[in-house]
């Protein structure tokens, strides 16, 4: 745990958004909304009511609108500090982003989050906190059902056995579970890899589930992964319904 006693995170939102175009033509991917909120504001309200109290973004693509945006929630929680890869020729994708990030996060657990995905399960970050044990695991990784996602057109991503190991779908045919976009992990095991433009599933599938160090952990409710302008108007959709339904729920 860190020094702090709370968890920090890092929200990717450097990426240059091509699939979601012509959204993204006049802004990054986290400016998108669904249900009247931006993409980077569902994740860090998510993790904001998790008890993360200091996030990362990286920025990139419009990165002077996604500062903009994200300096008036400054107010409240999580506190937010940016890493500026907009000064680099290209965004280093996850894992670079992260080490690029790393002097900004201090010590220990780590969430690092993609901004594209939604879902009905306001325990599932909090959970994937506690059951996290560096004793066994170097990741810990969010995990949906694949009859529980939309907007996503992958067959699976990973196998899981019963003491939540994960092993890659490899050659078959699919999987059972979509990586949902939120992973446990520690800024140690990232603090002498080189700086370079490199994807955390390179080091999940070559380093940690080859030693059995990759587990995972399974949302409940349906994940809503918002990467293109289809999946968007689908999410804003079933999100809308949801929120209408809590709100009947509570009256």
């Amino acid at each position: 745990m860190f020094k702090s006693g709370k968890p920090r995170a890092i929200v990717f939102a450097a990426g240059l958004g091509t699939r979601m175009r012509p959204l993204t033509n006049d802004r990054p991917k986290g400016l998108v909304e669904v249900a009247g909120r931006t993409l980077v504001d569902h994740m860090l309200d998510q993790l904001a009511a998790s008890g993360v109290d200091k996030v990362v973004v990286n920025t990139f693509h419009f990165a002077s609108k996604l500062i903009d945006h994200l300096e008036q929630r400054q107010d409240r929680l999580p506190r937010i500090v940016y890493s500026r890869e907009d000064i680099l020729p290209e965004p280093l994708e996850t894992e670079g982003g992260l080490i690029n990030a790393l002097p900004l996060m201090g010590e220990g657990l780590i969430l690092t989050c993609n901004a594209d995905a939604i879902w009905m399960d306001e325990t599932a970050i909090k959970r994937a906190i506690e059951a996290y044990d560096p004793q066994k695991m170097d990741g810990l990784l969010l995990l949906a059902k694949m009859e529980n996602t939309t907007g996503f057109d992958g067959a699976g991503d990973f196998f899981m056995d019963e003491e939540g190991r994960l092993t890659r779908r490899g050659d078959a045919k699919s999987a059972p579970y979509a990586y949902a976009g939120v992973q446990i992990t520690r800024t140690e095991l990232f603090k002498d890899k080189p700086l370079v433009k490199r994807s955390l599933a390179k080091t999940w599938f070559e380093e940690w589930a080859p030693k059995g160090r990759l587990y995972g952990i399974v949302l409940d409710g349906l994940w809503l992964h918002v990467g293109d302008p289809t999946a968007r108007d689908e999410a804003e959709k079933i999100f809308t319904d949801f929120l209408a339904s809590q709100k009947e729920t509570t009256n």
